[in-house]
């Protein structure tokens, strides 16, 4: 991000994109006198700063709360198919898939829903699907403070399936496995766990 990322509020950057987009579209032939068209857009402009990008605005970033570990729990944690909406940085086409994401307390837990926060958070921003399971990863490991985290994001990509080689079957798994989970034994017991494709 540039330094001078917000130094516009979200209104000014709707009102930019806004005649941005009604150029391109105008340039594409499209007739914007049309009523399904004239909207179009603002609603591009409001969906862009509000919805699909709000995750470059750190105001957004979630507040996450954690909580002692009373129950003395102490084995993996896996939260599993956490729905992932992202867009591809390269063409701006989707990127949809499930997030898994697993870790073992060390002292700490997190809320269940706060991790699909986490998820959705840096989901909401130009990205590609390697940087986006890493700052997942990150991001849990701070909050939690241990190093025992693990991330695996299979999601399929509009800029494979809808254009260029146009194959919409395949998709794309990346993952990320930090402390306990470089362990073999671990790694194999999480994946167990998710079990891609059931």
């Amino acid at each position: 991000m540039r330094e001078d990322a917000f130094v516009r509020s979200d209104e000014e950057k709707m009102e930019i994109i806004q005649a941005k987009f009604r150029e391109i579209m105008e340039t594409l032939g499209l007739d914007l006198r049309d009523d399904s068209l004239n909207g179009t857009p603002r609603r591009v402009a409001k969906m862009f700063v509000q919805e699909i990008f709000s995750g470059l605005n750190p105001k957004n970033r979630p507040q996450i709360s954690v909580f002692e570990n009373k129950f003395q729990y102490g084995e993996m944690l896996v939260e599993k198919n956490i729905n992932l909406n992202s867009t591809c940085e390269h063409h701006f086409l989707p990127i949809v898939g499930k997030a898994h994401v697993a870790y073992v307390s060390s002292g700490e837990v997190i809320g269940l829903s706060k991790i699909n926060r986490i998820v959705d958070y840096f989901s909401r921003r130009p990205q590609v699907q390697e940087r986006l399971t890493v700052q997942i990863a990150s991001e849990l490991k701070r909050i939690l403070k241990t190093e025992d985290v693990a991330i695996v994001i299979d999601a399929k990509h509009m800029c494979v399936s809808s254009r260029g080689i146009e194959d919409e079957s395949s998709s794309t798994i990346t993952a990320e496995y930090g402390g306990i989970f470089k362990q073999q034994a671990r790694k194999e017991e999480f994946l167990k766990y998710i079990a891609l494709g059931k």
